[in-house]
């Protein structure tokens, strides 16, 4: 299953360069696998109910060209492979040229809450990787 988000970029979101600060595309990308939760079923919340989460196991990130403020920007997230106890995402995040201004790979396990462990990928995340 593939998620779309938009963003609006603001001016708190600029660096004294002019342009999107890279640490701020995290927040967007972050905000792009939340989305791909929810249209899965799951939230954050439901996931803490039941002590597990997921949590970002590595991170790959390109930055291709730069984004200004009031740009409004997608990001596309699409699931790439699928394990045990983690899965990757393949991100990227468009200009409204629908020119790809930063890509990126995104490795999360599933974590136990109460044990500290990696645990089994939940129903709910298998689904949406098995879904075209």
């Amino acid at each position: 299953m593939n998620s779309i988000t938009g963003i609006q970029v603001k001016e708190e979101d600029i660096d004294s360069l002019g342009h999107v600060n890279h640490m701020v595309y995290l927040h967007y990308l972050q905000a792009g696998r939340t989305d791909w939760f929810r249209e899965t079923g799951l939230s954050f919340e439901k996931l803490n109910k039941r002590n597990i989460e997921s949590v970002v196991l590595k991170l790959e990130i390109l930055y291709r060209q730069e984004a200004k403020v009031d740009e409004r920007l997608i990001v596309k997230t699409q699931p790439l492979r699928l394990g045990n106890t983690s899965f990757v995402f393949e991100q990227k995040i468009l200009n409204e040229r629908n020119e790809v201004i930063t890509e990126a790979t995104v490795t999360e396990v599933m974590f136990d809450l109460i044990t500290r462990k990696s645990r089994p990928v939940v129903e709910e995340i298998i689904r949406g990787f098995q879904k075209e």
